[in-house]
């Protein structure tokens, strides 16, 4: 039920982005926002994670409701991104916002490959969730190389 609930709260977020971002009146509540959700991707991609490098066992359901909430959080943080908010919190380089166009590919690369990391773990092969993995942890790299501040 919980999980019903949590996943139709992020589907309501996911359809309404322009509402999501006119709730940013201030820099802190955008990178709150957008912090938030990628914490919580980068928490239940990690769980995949462990069962993709062998430190937890292979539950095929819950490697498949973690691949779910991951697509669906991965579409949470951009809005929060497009009014060019930020703090001293903020560990988004200046290029996030300078070099929009560039950004925006990086994220929609990682969307497409978590998307496609959600189908291949619907199916339960865990060889072939490894290279679904593989290749969306690549573009989570690729973005944190290029936009984050380490």
């Amino acid at each position: 039920m919980k999980f019903t609930l949590a996943v139709a709260a992020l589907a309501a977020a996911v359809l309404t982005p322009t509402l999501a971002q006119a709730q940013f009146a201030k820099a802190d509540d955008a990178v709150e926002y957008r912090q938030s959700a990628l914490f919580l991707m980068g928490n239940h991609f990690g769980r995949i994670g462990a069962v993709v490098k062998g430190d937890a066992p292979f539950n095929k359901d819950e490697v498949a409701k973690n691949a779910e909430l991951v697509a669906t959080l991965s579409k949470l943080p951009w809005p929060a991104f497009e009014g060019g908010q930020t703090n001293g919190k903020s560990k988004a380089k200046p290029e996030v916002f300078s070099d929009k166009a560039k950004f925006q590919q990086a994220a929609e690369k990682m969307e497409t490959a978590v998307a496609k990391l959600n189908t291949v773990a619907k199916g339960g092969d865990l060889a072939s969730i490894k290279t679904a993995f593989g290749d969306a942890a690549q573009t989570c790299k690729s973005c944190h190389d290029s936009f984050r501040a380490k």
